[in-house]
């Protein structure tokens, strides 16, 4: 299948298709003699598990750790796991941080007459250093 078909079928636009054959995270798809990129199951399946990926929030390294190990038939599953338990860290610490920012939000709205006044604990937060 061609590149708009395979683009189709897996989620990832044609583009960054091409990104990840540029940056040689996806395995070099075979050329028809037009020199037409054309796409096999194997390559569908791997361009499936990084859409996956990244809307688990993987990032491209780690995407490539997780590609090579799905690779390996023979990997230890510590390895993986141990991917997604740091991965898992990155995000609570990010939630934590959203968290703390929403709150910060809430208390200033909750102060803020919000009339026709200048005056407003929102902006005047905002100039702290």
């Amino acid at each position: 299948m061609n590149i708009g078909q395979a683009a189709k079928a897996s989620g990832v636009s044609a583009k960054m298709i091409r990104y990840y054959d540029e940056i040689g995270l996806v395995r070099p798809a075979s050329r028809t003699e037009s020199n037409y990129r054309e796409y096999d199951d194997r390559s569908l399946n791997e361009l499936r598990f990084i859409r996956r990926a990244r809307s688990l929030g993987f990032s491209m390294p780690e995407i490539t750790q997780l590609l090579s190990l799905w690779r390996d038939r023979q990997r230890p599953s510590r390895d993986v796991k141990a991917i997604a338990e740091r991965h898992i860290a990155d995000l609570d610490a990010r939630i934590a941080e959203m968290q703390a920012m929403a709150d910060t939000l809430r208390h200033l709205s909750h102060c803020c007459a919000g009339d026709d006044r200048p005056e407003c604990p929102i902006l005047e937060d905002l100039t702290r250093s």
